[in-house]
């Protein structure tokens, strides 16, 4: 068999047009940069919004390998059919009459060349695609990856040197192909089929089924070997099925090539072989993760949410101390993964509020998460605190007593007696479920999600007030937790006056768009001045609203806490509309009519003045928001009056609507335990930065990205550099580099 290799090797190098063929390879090199350059000058022609959404280039091997895979298939067709086109086949056959024989001694030098000059292509494909890239290869997309992918990002430089291999595997196909049907351009006409005509046919295919099929081609193969995407099949598999084409070409080739009985034979072997390395990878890729899922999605019931949407329910304890006794029921809604890559597992998208339905709350946000979905199901729940479950009167939560700030210590204590009774109204419809409402609660229900969904660990992201019960997952489960994102969202940890120091910059910047926007009521006046002099005098003597009672005239505090949500969030730059307003309400409040302020307090909340929310309360102050007592209380008064010289009163707000609560807290913040949990990703805008930020640092390794503008709540919200970081973060695992900024 050695003698039989070795006169084949000199057949193969002995030939100058081998030689030359090779260097026709070059021409995938050349394609590859040509395609990167003109995905460079479309990128240069975009707006950022639509650099954003830009396909990536991955690393640059996919748009030649085509034409390397038909170089390497036409190579190794030739090495057999040339032999029957100059008739010297029967030469060769009278030297070695075990035709199977024959055939197989071509593959080793055959191969040996493909190798080298497979590796040595691939990397020059790959480096040519990144050069003419340059810079704008690390550009981050939507969709989680990068322009292009240096060999630094992870599963990259195995990606490339499968793709080496990969063309000696077609190098071997090509002499099967060529054996088979025994002419060269029989061969080139099944090369070109199997190379170009069916991938082509595959991306006609609607999805999921575009993927599906996609998957199974041969040049999608290298990416999935490695790990890095092209398809949904397992590294194992599609490693299998590379090796499963080779097999099955060359018992092709031996299958004709062989008289009699020697083609049973060469069928037997190569169709156990075949089934061999195809079906053992697929065995132990098919072995499960984590348990079946005991959960049975259907239609939605609510017609206002989106199609695609599927709900389920599933049944909690109402006290989780006691898990036997009374039982709530929880509906959770799923935008399911779109096939269009291998699935990694599942999302959970935590919603703020509290008291908001992540369920409408992700089907208002579905666009977001289309990229997401290539890899990942997407999952949200109605929380036990959602205010319309039925449970508690819906328009008792959301109503409450309006706050007022206390001088005094026997204030302090009337405000606690009228907290209280406007609570015991909607605490006496269930006084047990009321008084389990808390952010632990809401996450141990979340681990009995994950468990009836079958998911090993879960990827979270926590959005504004759901970065509460995000820790308290994260402290009672950490082993589960896979990765998790905290978007705008309110950190226990955070001191209560300094967390509110971004407002008093957002407040600066309003006093400097005043003073350069005609648009401003207050434009050519010192705002600061006239802001404060107003919040002064209507602590003094409160501001009336016209048209409604004198209770519901505002103090300087109630001016405060009605500003601010307007300060914080202006509105789409340069109009600015809520500033538009509240410079409009100010000016008008500083004439002795607050009814600027009352008018737009009212489209949202249907009060004249901003009511603490009892459907929020009946979780924030189970979460220990609330001061420990009346020396606390001024203690913190004292502090944000020396550093909010605007907004001091707001760090008061919603602690003091739990002045009086009738149970006691039962979440309050805790370490986490950071030694047992994955670094973290914070992102936030200028005014709510500041809290993800300071969740994240706690776990070592963590890291945040901050939107230099305005905004709550940017992933849900389509902010597409937010996306980015947070797709790639969810999807690899990679967190951005520190100090990263979305513009």
């Amino acid at each position: 068999m050695i003698d039989v290799i070795a006169s084949e090797w000199m057949k193969l190098r002995s030939l100058r047009s081998n030689l030359y063929l090779l260097a026709c390879s070059v021409a995938a090199v050349l394609a590859c940069a040509g395609i990167a350059f003109m995905i460079g000058r479309g990128f240069d022609n975009q707006t950022m919004e639509e650099r954003m959404a830009f396909p990536g280039n991955g690393d640059g091997v996919g748009n030649g390998i085509a034409v390397a895979y038909f170089v390497f298939g036409v190579l190794g067709a030739l090495a057999i059919t040339s032999e029957y086109r100059t008739g010297m086949i029967r030469t060769s056959l009278a030297a070695v009459p075990r035709r199977s024989m024959f055939l197989l001694a071509k593959a080793p030098g055959l191969a040996a060349v493909a190798l080298v000059a497979g590796q040595v292509l691939a990397f020059a494909m790959h480096a040519a695609a990144m050069a003419v890239l340059g810079d704008r290869a690390g550009q981050v997309l939507r969709d989680g990856v990068t322009l292009g992918t240096p060999l630094s990002e992870p599963g990259v430089l195995a990606s490339v040197i499968v793709a080496g291999l990969s063309m000696a595997a077609v190098a071997l196909i090509g002499l099967g192909v060529g054996a088979a049907v025994r002419s060269t351009p029989g061969a080139l006409v099944v090369m070109t089929v199997i190379i170009v005509v069916l991938p082509t046919a595959a991306r006609t295919l609607p999805m999921p089924l575009r993927a599906q099929a996609g998957s199974f081609m041969i040049e999608s193969l290298p990416l999935q070997i490695a790990g890095v995407g092209g398809g949904v099949l397992p590294p194992a598999v599609a490693a299998g099925l590379l090796v499963a084409y080779v097999v099955a070409a060359l018992t092709a080739g031996a299958m004709v090539i062989s008289p009699g009985r020697g083609r049973v034979r060469a069928l037997a072997i190569g169709a156990a072989m075949t089934v061999l390395v195809s079906a053992a990878p697929a065995a132990v890729a098919a072995s499960p993760g984590a348990g079946p899922s005991a959960v049975a999605w259907a239609d939605c019931a609510d017609e206002n949410l989106v199609k695609e949407m599927r709900c389920t329910s599933i049944k909690v304890p109402v006290d989780w101390a006691e898990p036997a006794g009374r039982q709530i029921e929880l509906t959770v809604g799923m935008l399911p993964a779109t096939g269009a890559q291998r699935r990694t597992g599942t999302v959970f998208a935590i919603p703020g509020g509290p008291g908001g339905s992540g369920v409408a709350d992700l089907s208002r946000s579905a666009g977001s998460f289309a990229e997401l979905r290539d890899r990942f199901d997407v999952v949200s729940v109605e929380p036990r605190n959602t205010v319309d479950k039925g449970v508690l009167p819906y328009d008792c939560l959301i109503t409450g007593p309006w706050i007022t700030r206390p001088d005094t210590r026997g204030e302090y204590a009337e405000l606690g007696r009228r907290n209280r009774a406007a609570v015991e109204r909607c605490r006496a419809a269930d006084p047990e479920f009321f008084d389990h409402l808390d952010s632990a609660s809401v996450a141990r229900d979340m681990e009995a999600i994950r468990v009836a969904l079958g998911e090993e660990k879960l990827s979270f992201i926590a959005t504004s007030y759901g970065g509460v019960p995000g820790i308290a997952y994260s402290r009672l489960f950490p082993g589960r937790v896979r990765a998790m994102v905290f978007d705008g969202s309110v950190s226990p940890y955070l001191d209560r006056v300094r967390g509110r120091l971004p407002h008093e910059e957002s407040f600066t910047r309003f006093v400097a768009w005043c003073a350069a926007s005609t648009t401003c009521a207050l434009h050519g006046q010192d705002v600061g001045e006239v802001w404060r002099a107003l919040v002064a005098r209507a602590d003094r003597v409160p501001v009336p609203v016209k048209g409604e009672p004198p209770r519901a005239a505002y103090s300087g505090f109630d001016l405060q806490v009605a500003a601010a949500p307007s300060i914080v969030s202006p509105g789409p730059d340069p109009e600015f509309p809520r500033w538009v307003e509240l410079a409009d309400a100010i000016k008008r409040a500083a004439g002795g009519d607050a009814s600027g302020f009352a008018d737009y307090v009212r489209r949202s909340t249907k009060s004249p003045k901003v009511p603490a929310f009892t459907g929020m309360n009946m979780t924030h102050c189970l979460d220990g928001l609330g001061f420990r007592d009346y020396e606390e209380y001024q203690e913190t008064r004292r502090e944000g009056e020396r550093l909010l010289p605007n907004l001091a009163g707001n760090e008061l707000w919603h602690p003091l609507a739990c002045v009086g609560w009738p149970a006691p807290a039962t979440n309050r913040a805790a370490p986490l335990p950071a030694g047992e949990l994955p670094p973290y990703l914070g992102v936030g805008s200028l005014t709510d930065f500041d809290g993800s930020a300071d969740i994240v640092r706690r776990v070592p390794g963590s890291a945040a990205v901050q939107r230099q503008g305005y905004g709550h709540g940017l992933y849900k919200s389509g902010d597409s550099c937010v996306i980015a970081h947070v797709n790639r973060y969810l999807i690899s695992l990679r967190l951005p580099a520190p100090g990263t900024v979305c513009g």
